[in-house]
């Protein structure tokens, strides 16, 4: 099986171009240069270059040794996108888009972030190729990732806060695209997730494929077969995507999309689209939206800024419509007791994000044979949530 999109970007009923005709010319010109340097050897040799002497990939397929004794289960894998250049496997998006933006003559960067992770990228590789950048982010995201916006604007980068909605990812997505259609001769805008109009969840897919091209090849020199599974966060769903799309065409392996429940999916203050979303049309795509009653896009809520978004990726829609795909719900309070067990028990400290996957890993690999394999993607490290977790357990911890 392979997930190749048909014109407009169509992953089945979903994905298209849903925009402003103000966006078309820059959407077409972006899809153009995609299609043309995508296949450029030249390129690609120069991406390469940076994702093994900037990013500092491949990342590490590390065997959990410690949690997998503990859990007396399958043998648990954690693909360490954590130990990425900036913290997380946005890098690895941001080099591809802005390498291209660069040979599209572009000379600014804008993006919008949740929890500045894609905002810190984006501002790095601005600053490493002498590009002006604007980074917005919800009002709301700003106060919980302190961290992430002083990183931004140390990196040279403004950072503009929205305040509008509900000050937080969507509505930062919605300011970014608002900017965009007001400057696209100069202006690229570095999108973050597998969502929005075509081009992006076919480029940024493609670009955070990196992630199970490496997997796929580590894991067979690791244990000379596949996994048995694959766990990964989601919100828009990049990290997934990339984590997923080498083994799509492996029938044996189960992809395990792991979505921000919040207080519950039987609340409205959860995230979890494909449990609670329906079908719909936002931000230049149709896919699956949490919705009010009225069809209008619901607010969500997770503890995680990073998967607070109300919507998923064309392509995740379609894995989950054949069944190839599963996607599961976890609560903030499973994703931070996760967030404290890995810690622990591996030393290692996971973004708040990626404890999400851990969590169900906790669950399922117990229920697994011992000879049985499960890789669980960090999305980033936790440095940017420690004083958020710590509130959430009663400690007033500040940066």
């Amino acid at each position: 099986m392979t997930n190749s999109p048909t014109s407009r970007g169509r992953f089945g009923i979903h994905g298209g171009q849903y925009i402003p005709e103000t966006l078309m010319n820059a959407v077409i010109e972006l899809e153009e240069a995609y299609d043309r340097y995508k296949a450029d050897p030249a390129f690609n040799a120069e991406l390469t270059e940076l994702f093994n002497s900037y990013a500092g990939r491949p990342s590490l397929l590390y065997f959990a040794a410690n949690m997998t004794a503990d859990l007396g289960g399958a043998k648990v894998y954690l693909k360490r996108e954590d130990l990425n250049h900036t913290g997380a496997h946005k890098i690895n998006n941001v080099l591809g888009q802005a390498l291209l933006a660069k040979k599209m003559g572009k000379t600014r960067l804008i993006a919008e972030t949740g929890a500045g992770q894609h905002g810190v990228a984006t501002a790095t590789a601005a600053a490493l190729m002498g590009m002006e950048c604007v980074v917005y982010m919800g009002v709301e995201d700003m106060e919980r990732q302190a961290l992430n916006v002083y990183r931004m604007r140390l990196l040279g980068t403004e950072v503009r806060g929205v305040s509008a909605g509900t000050g937080t990812l969507k509505d930062a997505v919605s300011e970014t695209f608002r900017e965009w259609t007001n400057r696209i001769d100069d202006t690229h805008y570095c999108l973050g997730s597998v969502m929005g109009p075509h081009p992006f969840p076919t480029m940024v897919r493609d670009f955070q494929a990196v992630i199970s091209r490496e997997a796929r090849a580590q894991i067979l020199e690791a244990e000379g077969k596949l996994p048995d599974a694959v766990l990964a966060c989601v919100g828009g769903g990049s990290n997934a995507i990339g984590s997923f799309y080498h083994f799509i065409g492996d029938e044996g392996v189960r992809l395990i999309g792991c979505e921000a429940a919040g207080r519950g999916i039987d609340t409205w203050e959860t995230a979890a689209t494909m449990s609670t979303g329906k079908l719909g049309i936002f931000h230049g795509m149709k896919s699956y939206f949490c919705q009010d009653e009225y069809g209008q896009i619901a607010p969500v809520y997770s503890i995680s800024a990073g998967l607070d978004y109300p919507g998923v990726g064309p392509e995740h829609a379609m894995l989950h419509d054949s069944g190839r795909a599963e996607y599961v719900p976890v609560t903030d309070e499973e994703a931070v007791c996760a967030f404290e067990y890995l810690s622990r028990t591996e030393g290692v400290i996971p973004a708040i994000e990626s404890a999400h996957a851990v969590a169900h890993a906790i669950k399922i690999a117990p229920t697994m044979d011992t000879e049985q394999v499960i890789i669980v993607t960090l999305s980033g490290r936790g440095d940017k949530d420690v004083a958020a977790i710590a509130r959430y357990r009663g400690e007033d911890l500040h940066e």
